[in-house]
């Protein structure tokens, strides 16, 4: 993938490649994450297949919006860090707060070099019976919740899952699944940048499963009765 470009004074340019929302769940017993797979040139939906979604161990997985090149860079960082642990052969492996303290300072520190790395995290884990969903920005920005979206979910997704929690603060894994598909169809109506077809994370004391690529059934029939956005 194209790399970006060098700014004035040595710092990084705008992203080139860039994935959109990606979404975040609890539920009993485990998290769910979700995101779609294009990676849009700007406005093109120039990559139709590609995966923002990434097992880390046993226990952890992570979904990542922004930049798509500076998200191969940080998987290959992670993954090399999991293959180093494994080698010590001492029995532990990194928790999901390990990793998501781990993407805090990382990200804060190439953002202090100017250099930031133009992502925004999603950190789901199920580790010593709880479950666990973290948020890390490109500014190093980090915190904690039932419910996380980065992107234009954050606007669109967010207020909707949040609404269900208040309802029922404790759901099921099929509560929390239909509850993800039905702001990933959401977010393929309302947001230009996505796509209908995506990936599925889920965590569980079992382990990590990526299910997809997935498609959103749509339904556009009453798009012509919409008017005042041409």
């Amino acid at each position: 993938m194209e790399r970006r470009t060098e700014g004035p004074g040595g710092g990084r340019g705008n992203p080139m490649v860039t994935g959109t929302s990606v979404l975040g769940v609890k539920f009993d017993g485990g998290v769910i994450i979700a995101a779609d797979m294009l990676g849009s040139y700007g406005s093109l939906a120039r990559f139709r297949n590609i995966s923002r979604i990434m097992k880390v161990n046993d226990n952890t997985m992570l979904g990542a919006s922004g930049d798509y090149a500076d998200f191969q860079y940080l998987k290959q960082v992670i993954d090399q860090m999991v293959i180093d642990e494994e080698l010590l052969g001492d029995g532990h492996s990194y928790s999901p707060k390990a990793i998501h303290s781990w993407l805090t300072r990382a990200m804060y520190s190439r953002r202090s070099k100017m250099n930031p790395l133009w992502n925004t995290v999603v950190i789901g884990g199920f580790y010593s019976g709880e479950s666990f969903l973290g948020y890390v920005d490109m500014l190093g920005v980090a915190y904690e919740d039932a419910t996380l979206a980065t992107g234009y979910g954050a606007y669109l997704a967010q207020p909707l899952m949040r609404e269900v929690l208040e309802k029922k603060p404790i759901l099921t894994k099929d509560e929390a699944r239909e509850l993800i598909e039905r702001c990933m169809k959401i977010l393929y109506y309302r947001d230009a940048r996505s796509f209908n077809r995506y990936e599925v994370a889920i965590v569980t004391e079992k382990g990590v499963e990526v299910e997809g690529p997935l498609s959103l059934e749509t339904n556009w029939d009453i798009a012509h009765l919409i008017r005042g956005f041409e």
